[in-house]
């Protein structure tokens, strides 16, 4: 099984690359997917858990896969799937780029650019939508995920730490106060 970790680690991370319309946060719904429940290479505490680490490190917000194959594989893991993830994005990007910049005005072009934002945003939401439900915070995670997205979209000039800091301190409250909106 071990000798087949760095061909299965490719084999779910360039699909995901290729398709990964929007940001690292597109294809989270996928990699839980893969990595929870096909391939079995974390559970679904574990997978938060990355997320969360993957989430508070500087750097792209698609390290949670680097996180994976660290994971599942030590260090060889965590550089394939990495690379596994980062090249063909980066290289299929620089080719299409490169196409694109030619095309600009076409009616086409403009038809594709409006189709493809809804999509990233359609997938940015599946994902949003696993990590809550994975997640052990229960009611009160939505209320303040939803009313953290409301008030970015209100204020968007607001430093995204105070609403980290807000959120925060709506956990330790009602931690605090034994609310019972907890999931787990």
């Amino acid at each position: 099984m071990k000798d087949d970790l760095p061909l299965a680690l490719i084999l779910v991370f360039v699909p995901f690359s290729l398709v990964s319309i929007g940001g690292g946060t597109s294809i989270l719904a996928g990699i839980h997917h893969q990595a929870v429940d096909v391939h079995h290479w974390v559970t679904a505490r574990e997978f938060v858990d990355l997320f969360a680490i993957s989430r508070a490190a500087p750097g792209p917000g698609s390290m949670l896969t680097t996180l994976i194959g660290w994971h599942v594989w030590g260090w060889s893991g965590a550089v394939i799937a990495t690379l596994a993830l980062f090249v063909p994005s980066s290289l299929l990007c620089y080719g299409v780029a490169h196409v694109w910049r030619r095309h600009r005005g076409k009616r086409w072009h403009t038809a594709l650019e409006q189709g493809l934002a809804p999509i990233g945003i359609g997938l940015m939401l599946a994902g949003a939508v696993t990590v809550l439900r994975i997640g052990s915070g229960g009611v009160l995670a939505w209320v303040v995920a939803f009313g953290s997205a409301g008030l970015m979209s209100w204020q968007p000039r607001l430093h995204p730490l105070l609403i980290f800091a807000v959120g925060g301190a709506i956990f330790v409250a009602a931690r605090a106060s034994g609310l019972s909106l907890f999931g787990s």
